[in-house]
């Protein structure tokens, strides 16, 4: 748009919308029907420009506004990481906003943009987390869940005739309870790295925590710990056991897949060892054709009876009585974990190492919310094997 073209063309016409008055003016007389048409003609076309004129400073103000918007929020979020680089290194800046806050527990809140960060990285290092349905919560909070199974809901559908009453039915509802486990994670930086000028401090803190939290929370969320975390390996109701306390068979792995009911089966994944994925990729159907197939396109390059494997360190790899596989949509796992984090610098506990200390502090809990989504692969004990195996004393 030229803004200059527009202004001169209103200036023209209001020059002609002048001479019509002038002229009627100077003749004492009223406008013609001639000159009154001209005159709504000029008027309209003048007021058309106008609101052009008008429009077009709205719109730059608001991009002004908008990149204003967006260099102070940039500034902010830069401002935040210096602050947390300069708690790190000990360092106090003049200006008070430029400080982190004090927690409760005498470390520092982390700002939001700091902990998104940490977040993300534990995502990417943790699709289980990721995949995981998650409740942002501060108290403990209870969600509700039915508990018949799929065919027997106790909810009935029936025919029904006019002036009869219809048969009241009630599912049973249960609920389960996320509470609050706090957590601690500490990462170590050598006080050398925090003399070298050249480290990007903040990259490699993040990705430390983020390393730590990952792998701990991935634990956790698989196999829990006694009166803490439950996590899926206590919850799961649908359990196949493999016939062998070592090797796992073709078929099992079709039950495992086929515990979890059509409607679920959209956004299933596999989770094991690589131990347990490689003894898989020998395994073969009846024509000979390999069940796991290495597949660029899925998230993580393998995938088995049409559905993506996620490998895992915390996974067991085949061994007696072991849960070796988890089978599912993830969502089925519920995760209640709180916004905010707190950081707190150890400075005297790791002097003698020449180093410090950085823990960050977390609530959470997590539990099996919806059954009828997950499964699990369990290898047969040697006990129950060799009783198998013994002689039935008749011949």
């Amino acid at each position: 748009m030229n803004l200059k073209k527009l202004l001169e063309k209103r200036q023209s016409l209001m020059a002609e919308l002048d001479k019509l008055f002038s002229d009627a003016e100077k003749e004492e007389r009223a406008l013609t029907d001639d000159e009154q048409t001209r005159y709504d003609s000029l008027k309209a076309e003048i007021e058309k420009i106008d609101n052009t004129i008008e429009s077009f400073q709205q719109s730059r103000k608001l991009t002004k506004d908008a990149v204003i918007h967006q260099t102070e929020e940039e500034n902010k979020e830069e401002l935040e990481y210096r602050s947390f680089v300069n708690y790190i290194r000990g360092k106090v800046e003049e200006r008070d906003d430029a400080n982190m806050t004090k927690g409760q527990n005498g470390g520092a809140v982390i700002k939001t943009s700091i902990v998104n960060k940490i977040i993300d990285k534990v995502k990417e290092r943790s699709p289980i987390y990721e995949l995981a349905t998650k409740y942002f919560t501060k108290g403990n909070i209870q969600i509700p869940y039915c508990a018949d199974d799929e065919n027997e809901t106790g909810i009935t559908v029936a025919y029904a005739d006019e002036f009869e009453e219809l048969e009241s039915s009630a599912t049973s509802l249960k609920s389960i309870t996320l509470g609050s486990f706090l957590a601690g994670v500490t990462t170590k930086i050598s006080k050398s790295l925090l003399n070298n000028s050249d480290l990007d401090l903040f990259s490699y803190v993040i990705d430390k925590m983020s390393e730590s939290i990952a792998f701990w929370l991935e634990k956790e969320l698989l196999f829990g710990t006694e009166d803490k975390i439950t996590g899926l390996d206590a919850g799961i109701t649908q359990t196949v056991t493999a016939a062998s306390a070592t090797a796992i068979k073709a078929d099992e792995l079709i039950d495992v897949q086929d515990e979890i009911p059509d409607i679920y089966q959209g956004r299933c994944v596999w989770i094991m060892n690589r131990k347990t994925r490689n003894a898989i990729r020998k395994l073969k159907d009846n024509e000979g054709n390999y069940l796991l197939n290495r597949d660029m396109s899925s998230k993580w390059n393998y995938t088995l009876l049409g559905k993506d494997i996620y490998t895992s360190s915390n996974m067991p790899a085949p061994a007696d009585g072991k849960t070796v596989i988890f089978y599912g949509d993830m969502s089925g796992l519920a995760i209640r974990i709180t916004e905010n984090m707190e950081l707190q610098i150890v400075r005297e506990k790791f002097i003698t190492q020449h180093a410090i200390g950085i823990v960050g502090w977390m609530e959470l809990d997590s539990k099996v919310e919806n059954a009828q989504k997950l499964s699990k692969l369990v290898m047969k004990t040697s006990a129950q094997q060799s009783s198998n195996e013994e002689p039935d004393g008749t011949g």
